[in-house]
């Protein structure tokens, strides 16, 4: 069961949050908080696994708050869900700590799957906030990596969809295959490309 802390200062998008979350056999809400400093000793008390953490909060907000979190107890795992995918929000919120950055835009299934693979210890990213990480890193450094060996065609085809920033989902449809054979793929990439992430795989796949 994964154990999730939602922190968000609207009662309308915890609630249905809550809702989403309470209808997953593998997911437990097990408590909310509406700023910042309220989830900091809540985080602290609960112990959960995941933070699904919103960004501006009146009083202490989500970057802050995901700082502190975090020099508290490392192992949380904080991800961030928020109207702002721009620089100015993204890059203070991945300094901070946050493993993923998803857009309250996402459909549901997307936030699901982001839940589930921050707890595993992935990196989810909206698609578009992924394809301007890797624009980014592109420019600022480019380099050239070492050829990844016994790709396989279908691992191609996924690594292809992965630097186009498609979700697991999104890649699962596209390709006609479950999204549980698109996760085993993506896992054997990362062995074969030596990509700690899914941002980093990406920019493999770019660089390429």
């Amino acid at each position: 069961m994964i154990r999730v802390l939602l922190v968000d200062d609207q009662h309308l998008i915890r609630a249905g949050l809550r809702m989403l979350c309470d209808a997953q056999p593998d997911i437990e809400v097990v408590g909310e908080a509406d700023n910042g400093r309220e989830a900091i000793p809540l985080a602290a008390r609960l112990l959960p696994d995941v933070i699904v953490m919103d960004l501006r909060m009146p009083g202490v907000d989500g970057i802050t708050a995901t700082s502190r979190i975090l020099a508290e107890r490392p192992t949380t795992r904080i991800l961030v869900l928020t109207t702002f995918g721009d620089d100015d929000h993204l890059y203070p919120a991945l300094t901070a700590g946050a493993c993923g950055f998803l857009l309250k835009d996402a459909p549901p299934t997307e936030l699901l799957d982001g839940i589930r693979r921050a707890a595993v210890g992935d990196s989810p990213f909206s698609p578009e906030v992924l394809r301007r990480l890797v624009q980014r890193a592109v420019h600022a450094r480019p380099e050239t990596p070492r050829p990844a060996q016994g790709l396989t065609a279908r691992e191609q085809d996924v690594l292809d969809l992965v630097a186009e920033g498609l979700s697991n989902t999104e890649i699962a449809d596209r390709l006609h295959i479950g999204v549980t054979t698109v996760k085993t793929h993506i896992t054997s990439l990362m062995t074969k490309t030596d990509s700690p992430n899914r941002v980093r795989l990406a920019l493999f796949a770019r660089n390429v």
